[in-house]
């Protein structure tokens, strides 16, 4: 076995802890970036979103198209805004279709 390199994160392939959507929350993807971290997101519930990544997040928070995202509605205007909460990697993703979060994946082909 070769020794841990310093500073090489290991990647296991099972995530330890995945977020899954509570209450109010929804799992969407983003489909197009508007600038100013702002996007369009197309949600699970059938809604399209204007969505952008809360002030707290916004240096931590790196989001591209295709990426796999929960959203939390606004309490006004809830059908078409909303926050990124959340970005998932490839494994939580994976993991989410294997317990049946994302069955409607299939309409992005992305995964």
């Amino acid at each position: 076995m070769a020794p841990k390199e310093k500073g090489k994160h290991q990647q296991d392939n099972q995530p330890l802890r995945v977020r899954t959507p509570r209450a109010p929350e929804i799992l969407g993807s983003v489909v197009q970036r508007l600038g100013g971290s702002r996007m369009t997101v197309s949600c699970f519930d059938g809604k399209s979103r204007l969505c952008r990544i809360p002030g707290r997040l916004k240096k931590f928070l790196w989001v591209r198209e295709g990426d796999i995202v929960l959203i939390k509605p606004w309490e006004f205007q809830a059908d078409t805004k909303g926050d990124i909460v959340y970005k998932y990697n490839k494994n939580q993703v994976f993991w989410l279709k294997q317990k049946g979060y994302l069955k409607e994946i299939s309409e992005f082909n992305e995964f």
